[in-house]
This record gives structure tokens, sequence and C-alpha cells, in this order.
């Protein structure tokens, strides 16, 4: 297989890995232990795709479990020698790899002051992993491509089952879970059609900027990673809110945007911002459950997930195949992006 049919392979394999984390008692175990005596605070701390996980932890944390969790600092605490008072604090830790040395370091800090540590990983004997009180395994299999795609949305659904459950509503959450991997695995056999005609257009784009609100924005920023990856522009992901503001100046014909659109609290913010775009005769892509009532030079309507909170796990699909189709209609291998290597091969 090439380097671009294997990516895609990941791509596909999504809804079977969400699959066994659904079933994962872990999960719910260490639910239960962390619902027995509720988090002053929950820390969360990543690099990349892992980081933009953690900025949807904000919200599912928030919305299911009524907790506050906040991405926190590695530079504070592991180059600044800073120890938070974090007793009573609940302290995730997200890697694919397991093997990132900040990372493990936080999480080391992050024992020393009191916290219960957890280690979100694709590589349950990483070093990671035994820096931890407990682990959450992804069992998303071997990852081979450079650019996550498999183990990014089996930490978002790592995250929502333990918030979820932490919350007192595992269950149906679970039953929610379990109708959006069926939403996905359609959505699978139909997007990449529904991706071609914006990246043939968009084939001369230097630039990108990807935009959300809420969960959303950890879409926006996961996108905005795959496009500078694969495609070799300047992806940029701010929130609807801030980019409907000052940088809006920097909008124009020659700077098309991709808006993550969903259909929740924030879609008033988002839609002021698909509106200030659409004036300033930019190239517009909007994908998501809302993406019709918004429009858009090229409209990607999702079905709605059971839970909003779920909806991230949808729409991010779109443009990881978006970034796939970009970077073959600029001449390149998804495959391969230059300069960048695998850390390791999670297992």
């Amino acid at each position: 297989m090439t380097g671009a049919e294997i990516l895609l392979s990941e791509i596909a394999e999504q809804p079977a890995v969400l699959e066994r984390i659904r079933a994962d008692d872990a999960v719910v175990e260490l639910a239960a232990r962390v619902a027995a005596a509720p988090p002053r605070l929950v820390r969360l701390a990543a690099h990349g795709s892992s980081d933009n996980a953690a900025t949807y932890g904000i919200y599912a944390f928030g919305r299911l479990a009524r907790w506050t969790a906040v991405r926190d600092s590695i530079s504070l605490s592991v180059y600044d020698g800073m120890r938070p008072a974090a007793r009573g604090d609940l302290a995730i830790a997200l890697s694919q790899s397991g093997e990132t040395p900040d990372v493990v370091a936080w999480l080391e800090s992050m024992t020393e002051a009191g916290a219960l540590t957890v280690a979100v990983t694709n590589n349950p004997s990483s070093p990671l992993a035994r820096a931890a009180t407990a682990v959450l395994p992804l069992g998303a299999g071997e990852e081979r491509s450079v650019a996550a795609t498999k183990t990014y949305t089996a930490e978002l659904a790592v995250l929502a089952r333990l918030a979820a459950h932490a919350g007192g509503d595992g269950p149906r959450f679970d039953e929610h879970l379990g109708a959006a991997i069926e939403l996905a695995s359609g959505l699978l056999s139909t997007l990449p059609a529904a991706v071609e005609a914006p990246a043939t257009a968009l084939a001369w784009a230097e630039r990108l900027m990807v935009t959300g609100r809420g969960p959303e924005y950890a879409t926006a920023r996961e996108i905005a990673l795959k496009l500078t990856e694969l495609c070799r522009l300047g992806g940029v992901a701010m929130t609807a809110t801030d980019l409907a503001h000052g940088p809006i100046a920097a909008i124009d014909d020659r700077f098309p945007v991709w808006v993550a659109a969903g259909r929740d609290a924030a879609q008033d913010a988002v839609r002021e911002a698909v509106t200030r775009i659409r004036e300033s005769g930019a190239p517009l892509v909007v994908a998501g459950p809302g993406a019709a009532e918004l429009g858009g030079t090229w409209v990607i309507e999702l079905p709605p997930a059971p839970d909003p909170v779920l909806s991230p796990l949808l729409s991010v699909l779109p443009g990881q195949l978006f970034a796939v189709a970009l970077a073959r209609a600029k001449g390149l291998d998804p495959g391969a992006p230059r300069n960048l290597r695998k850390v390791t091969f999670a297992r």
C-alpha cells in the first residue's frame, strides 16, 4: 500500500476503534473512582493532535460532568520548576505514542503535587503509562501514518466517556456514542466524493483559516493541523468569535475559510462569523449539521450527532478527507509529509 492508501485505511478504521472504546470497562471503572471523590480541577496536557483532543476535553468535562477542566501549562511545571497546588485534582496526560518527554515529565510533576494522574495513550507500556496512576489505552492498533487520525478520535471518545460516566449519565451516553459510530460509518462512504470539489477548486491555496465554536473549536484546531501537515499550507485555527473581530481584516478572496458548523448554543456566534466571511469574498467551505442553514461556497451537510458533545467525532471526518484530497490536488503525497516522521509506531 502507498502512504496515502495507508492513511485512508486508518481514517476508515475509526468506527471500529470507537466501538472498542465504547466497550472498554477501564473507562467506567476509573470514572466510578473519580466520581467518588470529584476533583477540584481537571488538568489536561498534551501536544499536537492530542492537545486538540485536550481542547475538546474542556467541553466534555464541563458539559457531561459539570467539572472545570483546563489545558495546563507544561512549561511552568517542567521547565520553570513550578509545582502547582494540585492535591485533589485530576491530571490527564494525552500522548498517542506515550513517549513525549515533557508530557511524561508533566505527569510526574502532577503526581508529586498530589493529583490523581491518568495516561491516555495508544501504548500502554510506554513511559507515560508507567508514570501514571491509571492508564486508559486507546486500543487503536498500529498507526503508521504520520498524520494522526484514528488515535485523535479515540482520544475524544475516551475523554467523553470518562466525563459522562463520572457525571452519572454513562449508559445513556454510551447508547448515543453507538449511534454516532453508525453515523460515522455511513459518512465515511459518502464524504470522499463530497470533499473533491472544494479540494480541486482550492488547489492554489497557500493558507486556510478554520473556525468553529464550543466543542467544534477542537475540530477547527485539528483540521488546521492536518492541512498544515499534509498540504504544505498555513492552516490557522481560530474561534468564530475571535475571527469575526480583528482577524477578519486578513480574510479575502485569496484566503479560504473552513467552518466547522455545529448545531448548538454557539450557532449564533458561528452565523455572525459566516456573515462576515461571506462579505469578505473568501471561498467558504461549511461542514457540519448546521451547514445548510449557514450556507457557503461549498456546503457539506452532516447529520446531527445524538448528543452535541459527540458532534466533533463526525465533524472532523470531512476535514481529514479534505486534507488528503487537497494534498493530492496539489500534487503532494499525503502519506509522506515533508520534514515529518512518526515519533513511534504506537501499539
